[in-house]
């Protein structure tokens, strides 16, 4: 197997590489007391533990002007494949969120807990608390693969509960096996070959980047699947699992002014078996660590492997490692990329009780305390908690006996209400941005509400208040709410100005295009006016937002956001 040309690495590259597995200074870094940082390569090397050092932006200035360090704290992200957690769990992040964090537990849309505003001296109790609750943040952040999502609705077919258990399957199979992380965090044993110990996939230096990967149970692409580094497309022959398409080099990141830089979206290569497909991920994933970019970290995710090599050489290297090659793909249809709310039932007879969670963040405010009811929810509940890529959960396998009093519970803390938010709301996804996030270059969980709200008084002059649009805004252009494959998507751009992209598709099958760069709110709203006039007016029965201003001609003069792809 020849290996790509040899060019100057990274820094990244050299700290993983002298991190003994994964240890670097962290275990001495923790114990100094002077402040509440860590040593700037330990940093990168906590991401692999789930750990993101942060400081309070909020706060920058004024304690520059105290001549202080930053407002530092931690970022803990809690690995959930699949989404799926016991009521035990879910009461176990509660008190950690209440005890360690900020009093908040934000969803992600990688259906992960994530806790904000651990301090340093938490970090350890923080840890162990997650672990003895049977969860973990290993492989959370980092060059490693990340939390493999799952489609969560369990009352739609027996494919989810087999989507699921892939999730699981591959969750394990690729998680690294240092065992830095139970020496650091949980006191583990340390033994003589402590750092030298074998990583059987991902080596001394892990991945060049993070890998995402992702189970879509059709017709909902509620995981956005062509967005995933490895995507699984699970596909139902006569009421029965018969295994996955499989579709690769999807990813949304990119850079403000730098082109070689872009979103992609995935491609459909081939079929596997449920038997193939824990192996198909191995070797998917060791392709990208034996060829992905390792000089240029904004040029090293697998979508660029795969655009610069060419989909016929990755399919012959695929074969090769797998002894076979991929079987001809199936067919298969998307309808939504959306969370279906309220009570549905199951196969099984159970219920299931799909929440809105406004950007994934459980708070408990006047009028709506969402953390105490979810709390609630959880000491009445015997089944489990589905988080979902959306940033919403669901109580799933509630009894029929028990409907009515988490029902009562729900809607005494404003998680129900007898009518739902907006469709527009009910679509919308934002990333955490400011203040803690080091690259947010402008508001997005913090200013959606109120850009919904604008848009809201504008939906119902237009009777159009329940026409499902789905909108993301980010704080950057890293792509973390999934921005590109929405019909309209806010990326910022600086303090208070945006990229406003249009044009995707509602079932997650598109991306969208640059209509306006570096704009405030209200060139936004103006440009968005005159289109969404124009779609009330015009539209066809059932016609989404984005597939009419395909039709109409209403992206003319816009940039398509993705160069590269053919």
């Amino acid at each position: 197997m020849s290996l790509p040309e040899q060019r100057p690495l990274a820094e990244v590259e050299g700290i993983k590489a002298a991190s003994h597995r994964l240890r670097g200074t962290i275990g001495g870094g923790l114990r100094d007391e002077a402040t509440g940082a860590i040593a700037d390569a330990d940093t990168q090397l906590t991401k692999f533990h789930g750990i993101y050092q942060q400081d309070d932006r909020d706060l920058r200035t004024e304690r520059q002007q105290q001549r202080l360090e930053p407002a530092h704290s931690f970022m803990v992200r809690v690995r959930v494949p699949g989404g799926v957690c016991s009521a035990p769990q879910w009461l176990a992040m509660d008190r950690l969120a209440r005890t360690h964090a900020n009093g908040t537990l934000r969803l992600t849309t990688r259906q992960a807990f994530q806790f904000h505003g651990v301090i340093k001296r938490r970090l350890k109790p923080t840890i162990a608390a997650i672990n003895e609750a049977l969860l973990d943040t290993i492989a959370a952040c980092g060059d490693v693969n990340r939390n493999v999502m799952s489609s969560p609705n369990p009352e739609l077919s027996g494919l989810h509960q087999e989507s699921w258990q892939l999730a699981c399957q591959i969750s394990e199979r690729l998680t690294p096996r240092t065992r830095a992380y139970h020496e650091i965090w949980l006191d583990g044993e340390k033994l003589p070959d402590s750092g030298a110990e074998a990583e059987p996939l991902y080596g001394p230096t892990y991945l060049p980047r993070k890998f995402k990967i992702g189970i879509a149970v059709p017709p909902w692409n509620d995981v956005d699947v062509f967005t995933q580094d490895l995507g699984f497309i699970a596909i139902s022959e006569q009421g029965r699992l018969a295994g996955f398409n499989v579709v690769v080099g999807g990813g949304m990141g990119a850079t403000h002014g730098e082109p070689d830089t872009y979103p992609r979206l995935g491609d459909v290569i081939g079929f596997c078996t449920p038997e193939q497909a824990v192996n198909v991920a191995w070797q998917v994933v060791a392709i990208q660590r034996d060829f992905g970019d390792r000089s240029n970290r904004k040029h090293a995710r697998f979508k660029y492997t795969i655009a610069d090599r060419g989909l016929d050489w990755f399919n012959a290297e695929l074969a090769g490692r797998l002894g076979h090659a991929l079987a001809p793909a199936r067919a298969f249809r998307f309808l939504s990329s959306g969370d279906r709310y309220g009570w549905s039932k199951g196969l099984d007879g159970r219920w299931h009780l799909t929440l809105h969670v406004p950007s994934g963040r459980l708070a408990d405010a006047p009028g709506r305390t969402l953390l105490s009811g979810l709390r609630d929810i959880a000491l009445l509940h015997g089944g489990r908690f589905r988080l979902t890529p959306n940033q919403n959960v669901i109580v799933a396998g509630v009894r029929a006996a028990d409907k009515r009093r988490i029902e009562a519970v729900a809607r005494r803390h404003g998680l129900m209400h007898d009518q739902l938010p907006s469709a527009l709301r009910r679509e919308a996804l934002s990333c955490v941005a400011l203040p803690t996030c080091a690259l947010a270059m402008a508001e997005a969980e913090r200013y959606l509400p109120d850009l919904a709200g604008k848009l809201e008084v504008r939906l119902a002059a237009l009777d159009l208040l329940d026409a499902p649009i789905t909108l993301r805004v980010t704080g950057c252009p890293n792509g973390c709410a999934r921005p590109y494959v929405a019909e309209i998507a806010l990326v910022g751009k600086g303090p208070g100005r945006y990229n406003l992209f249009l044009g995707g598709s509602f079932s997650g099958v598109r991306l969208n295009r640059l209509a306006l760069e570096n704009v405030d709110e209200d060139t936004i709203l103006a440009a968005l006016e005159p289109l969404l006039a124009a779609y009330a007016r015009e539209r066809l029965p059932g016609e989404r937002f984005g597939d009419f201003l395909h039709r109409s001609g209403g992206l003319s003069g816009a940039t398509e956001v993705e160069r590269k792809q053919a």
